[in-house]
């Protein structure tokens, strides 16, 4: 069982930038890939970055590239998401995800195993 807990979402303004964070139990956390989406009222659950156990492999949808990024952490059971340049756009809830088998991050919610609940992340204009 991972247990994922996302932190760090708030209201900020457009150009401004947030760090997210998603902290997991289990020690076999370092093993996993964890993926980040989001999903705004009304639209569909969408990938914006991910990252395998060991950080080699990260994807990006265009939508992210340029503008956020994704770390981890194994030490700290962590991986962080970065935001820069946000935009009423980015409005959604932001959630990380658990991929147990080791692989490059896949962009298809349906890959993923376990999920946090989510932190809102909202851009004024």
């Amino acid at each position: 069982q991972v247990h994922l807990v996302e932190s760090g979402g708030g209201l900020v303004q457009a150009g401004e930038s947030l760090r997210l964070s998603c902290a997991a139990s289990g020690r076999t956390f370092s093993a996993y890939t964890i993926g980040w989406f989001r999903q705004a009222p009304g639209n569909e659950r969408e990938f914006v970055a991910g990252i395998d156990h060991s950080g080699a492999y990260i994807e990006y949808p265009d939508s992210s590239k340029g503008r956020f990024t994704v770390s981890r952490d194994n030490a700290k059971n962590t991986v962080y998401l970065q935001m820069n340049n946000l935009k009423p756009e980015d409005t959604a809830v932001y959630y990380c995800a658990a991929d147990v088998v080791n692989r490059r991050p896949r962009t298809n919610k349906g890959w993923y195993d376990y999920w946090g609940q989510g932190t809102q992340v909202t851009v004024s204009s």
